[in-house]
């Protein structure tokens, strides 16, 4: 964070950066349309980059649409809704367009791959196509594995062809922090007795995200405990197999066939993914 604030050559520490990342207008969006007309207009640039990177695509498509007035409130800032199964519905990427201000240009990149290409979309559009699957594994899922995945998706901007503008990248870095806020106010809500109140002044003291979110991720928090937990274990072990699989293979990597191989079951715990890509490298070794 601090290299991309050199960058910018903006004077001031990382506390001055965030505040000025929540309150310059140029980072806020005119309206709801300009919101949803920026976040459609990285289907292309996004769909271009997934080329190199994925071999597996889904054949439902998805629609972005904002969130629902009646939820949009305590809802988070963007959440996907699966395909129907028949296919007579596209999977949708809801975006939170409440208490617009606070819905920042700089997290439209991040957000997108998370939720959408390559993230919930890829994962769980394709995981419903595996028909030979029992229902449970095709419309269920470890949030480890899923979340996971979706977290690894983020990581994949720069290779996908975004994050080039450095504001951008910030808000990648920004959400990577924002993910070490949640494990911290995790164990502060569930083991250290921490308050609904010092929970958002710890996340507004050490992050750029709004009071509105700080709000609502909060909530969040307090009612679901170690899901924060299960996000972070999940793509820190992709990310181990990912590496693990390019120095085992060298040349031979192909990166394309990796996420093949870690997408074309659907969700499976940790152990499970482990023991398949390890096979897989196995088998790529001896080819």
């Amino acid at each position: 964070m601090r290299k991309v604030i050199k960058q910018l050559k903006f004077k001031g520490d990382l506390q001055k950066f965030f505040k000025f990342l929540d309150t310059d207008p140029r980072f806020v969006f005119k309206d709801e349309a300009a919101l949803l007309a920026h976040y459609n207009s990285l289907r292309e640039k996004v769909d271009v980059g997934s080329e190199k990177l994925f071999s597996l695509k889904p054949k439902a498509g998805f629609e972005i649409r904002p969130v629902e007035a009646f939820r949009n409130k305590s809802a988070a800032g963007g959440s996907y809704q699966s395909p129907s199964e028949d296919g007579s519905r596209a999977g949708i990427f809801y975006v939170n367009t409440y208490d617009l201000p606070s819905r920042k240009i700089w997290d439209a990149e991040d957000l997108y791959l998370h939720e959408a290409v390559p993230g919930h979309h890829y994962q769980i559009a394709l995981q419903q196509e595996l028909t030979d699957l029992p229902k449970f594994r095709r419309f269920g899922g470890t949030t480890a594995y899923i979340e996971g995945w979706a977290l690894y998706a983020e990581s994949l901007g720069k290779e996908l062809g975004v994050y080039q503008d450095p504001y951008d990248y910030f808000g990648y870095l920004q959400n990577e922090l924002w993910r070490a806020i949640r494990l911290v106010v995790d164990t502060g809500l569930h083991d250290k007795g921490w308050s609904r109140q010092k929970v958002i002044d710890y996340m507004l003291k050490n992050s750029a995200q709004s009071k509105t979110q700080a709000v609502s991720e909060a909530e969040r928090y307090m009612a679901i405990p170690g899901q924060a937990l299960a996000y972070k274990i999940g793509e820190l072990k992709i990310k181990q197999l990912r590496a693990r699989a390019e120095k085992a293979l060298g040349e031979k990597f192909d990166i394309r066939e990796f996420h093949r191989e870690v997408l074309k079951d659907g969700a499976v715990p940790l152990d499970a993914l482990e023991h398949k890509v390890d096979g897989w490298i196995a088998a790529q070794a001896k080819s």
